[in-house]
């Protein structure tokens, strides 16, 4: 499974607007260069994340921007959704609307398992979690599962 670029700016965005002060809207350009991100990229990411209704938009010398509601309820898959789209899926096709057939069938059930592990760690973790380096404790197991770091 890969992460894209987009999804990784925009979860590094929204954790900058987690840790900061939650009555003063953050400056794009702050953003960016707090994460090292193509300020013209984050302008397109924050305006998504804005129409999805996970951050607002202030105008005005004193404008920027800030998360629509609490980090604790926004998971880092509501993000990835708001800019990417679904989680997991198969060259763009969602896997319960897949089929397969002969030696090829056990494909589909695999794939729904991967999407539902996929789900309950993207869906369990909250930017609040993340922003204070407090992990579920599930989540925090896996990461240090020996080889977890190690690619085949």
């Amino acid at each position: 499974m890969r992460i894209s670029a987009r999804a990784d700016y925009a979860v590094r965005a929204a954790l900058e607007l987690a840790a900061s002060r939650e009555d003063a809207p953050v400056k794009a350009e702050a953003i960016a260069e707090a994460q090292d991100i193509p300020h013209k990229f984050l302008e397109g990411i924050l305006n998504d994340m804005r129409r999805g209704g996970l951050v607002l938009s202030q105008r005005g010398g004193n404008g920027g921007y800030r998360l629509a509601r609490p980090a604790a309820s926004i998971s880092i898959a509501d993000v990835i959704r708001v800019v990417d789209g679904p989680l997991v899926s198969v060259r763009g096709v969602r896997p319960p609307d897949l089929s397969y057939t002969g030696p090829a069938q056990s494909l589909l059930p695999l794939w729904i398992a991967l999407r539902s592990n996929v789900r309950e760690i993207l869906e369990g973790v909250s930017l609040a979690d993340v922003a204070s380096a407090e992990l579920p404790s599930d989540v925090s197991a896996l990461a240090d599962t020996p080889g977890a770091w190690i690619n085949p």
